[in-house]
């Protein structure tokens, strides 16, 4: 499939549908146990394991995600980096953020340099970079 600026986002439904729906359920019953044996004056110390167990898995669930993306974005920035250098024999603007070299991934390399240049001193959010792609270069690998 030929990606585009509709379609480049990728979703994996487990991950980004289900988990979160289970999550919240699991921590919304959490509350609730905890809840009715705080009022009832029952032992609620199982009850707060539980709801501890559910926070957890919550912060695992966005550590999981969370650790790995960033490890891609410095990825992607020194191969933009390198793909700059080799392009124009110039490092890449200083005054890019990291969210506009991400962006600028998907540009062809026809109009790579000049789109930086102009991301640069335009102040251009990734969006905005995203649009102005003509040619757009697909990026399959990133999850």
């Amino acid at each position: 499939m030929e990606q585009n600026f509709k379609n480049h986002s990728r979703y994996v439904p487990l991950y980004h549908i289900v988990a979160p729906i289970i999550l919240v359920a699991l921590l919304i019953a959490a509350l609730i146990d905890l809840f009715e044996k705080l009022s009832d004056g029952e032992n609620y110390m199982e009850s707060i394991f539980r709801f501890l167990i559910v926070v957890v898995l919550l912060i695992l669930y966005w550590l999981i995600r969370a650790f790995p993306l960033k490890a891609q974005d410095r990825v992607i920035i020194l191969e933009e980096k390198l793909r700059h250098q080799q392009l124009t024999g110039r490092s890449l603007n200083q005054n890019l953020r990291f969210s506009q070299i991400i962006a600028l991934r998907f540009a062809s390399d026809a109009e790579f340099p000049a789109l930086a240049e102009k991301a640069a001193a335009g102040n251009m959010s990734s969006k905005e970079i995203k649009q102005s792609i003509k040619n757009w270069r697909a990026d399959h690998h990133r999850v």
